[in-house]
């Protein structure tokens, strides 16, 4: 098992970019062969034995790193086998942590399995005061109808 995750690895040299994800592509690689896998096939890899772990549509085998983690191992099996973008990003890793992921990538989440348009749209707003506020897509229609129907 042990020779097989080694021969899987890919050593890249990225770094954290400005939305947070991490860069590290096949031009990176010594071999400039991405593998990539499937959904099905991660969540093979849901146990503390053998943990891998979905970030921003790569794939990281993070098994030798549980003990070292910060937060706890529990916190990684919870999520093995599956999407952990929305968790990672949760807790606000740091630059540090981010790079770390480098040496666990093992590839690419396949592109049929990769999700599609969920990109939320998200207002940024100011007011007098100097108060920010985020609006998105889904609490703007009832505000707006208030303000539409309400009477001075």
């Amino acid at each position: 098992m042990g020779e097989e995750m080694n021969d899987n690895m890919i050593n890249t040299n990225g770094a954290a970019n400005s939305m947070g994800d991490v860069n590290h592509t096949a031009e990176e690689t010594a071999d400039s062969d991405v593998k990539y896998y499937t959904l099905e096939e991660i969540k093979a890899h849901n146990m503390g034995n053998d943990t891998w772990l979905i970030i921003h549509d790569k794939v990281y085998n993070i098994t030798s790193f549980l003990e070292e983690h910060p937060g706890g191992e529990e916190v990684l099996v919870e999520q093995a086998g599956a999407d952990a973008t929305e968790s990672f990003e949760d807790v606000g890793h740091s630059t540090d942590a981010r790079e770390m992921l480098i040496q666990y990538y093992i590839g690419e989440l396949h592109m049929d399995d990769r999700k599609k348009g969920c990109a939320k749209e998200e207002f940024i707003t100011t007011s007098g005061d100097g108060s920010r506020s985020v609006i998105s897509d889904k609490n703007l229609i009832i505000p707006f109808a208030l303000t539409k129907y309400s009477v001075s």
